[in-house]
């Protein structure tokens, strides 16, 4: 079992979503960002950073420093579920191959079907593929 599926089995028995793992470049420094429906608070990042200390002993996880984070009001959005989950809000994505010349888009997550996400940006429906996302983050609400 690799990090990512060992930290999503985990993080789901807590009752927790894993929304992303970053490694440092040597590996020393190990970021989880974490989520759940009603947000996440300073004592979920305590109670989840004590029970992956544990595990990752038992697991022989090799690292330095463990940050446990939540994905901030601008959270990156990777999997169908989020897609699904967010539809209605606003994003800001990037996309690995240009579309008509463009590559950065800000619209409203319409929905996702077969691999394919609706965006709408200034009235018009956009079908991009999913593979070719890049990067997607929610945009905001101030």
């Amino acid at each position: 079992m690799d990090l990512y599926e060992l930290l999503e089995s985990t993080l789901a028995g807590l009752g927790y979503e894993l929304i992303d793992v970053e490694r440092s470049a040597r590996g020393r420094l190990l970021r989880v960002f974490i989520d759940k429906p009603d947000g996440v608070g300073v004592d979920d990042c305590v109670a989840v950073s004590n029970h992956l200390g544990r595990l990752f002993a038992v697991e022989n996880i090799d690292y330095e420093r463990l940050e446990v984070s939540s994905p901030g009001l601008d959270r990156p959005l990777k999997k169908v579920s989020d897609f699904i989950r967010f539809a209605g809000e606003s994003v800001k994505l990037r996309l690995r191959v240009a579309l008509q010349g463009q590559r950065n888009f800000v619209g409203i997550l319409r929905e996702v079907n077969d691999g394919v996400l609706k965006l709408e940006v200034d009235g018009k429906v956009l079908d991009l593929e999913l593979n070719n996302l890049e990067k997607v983050r929610l945009v905001p609400k101030l």
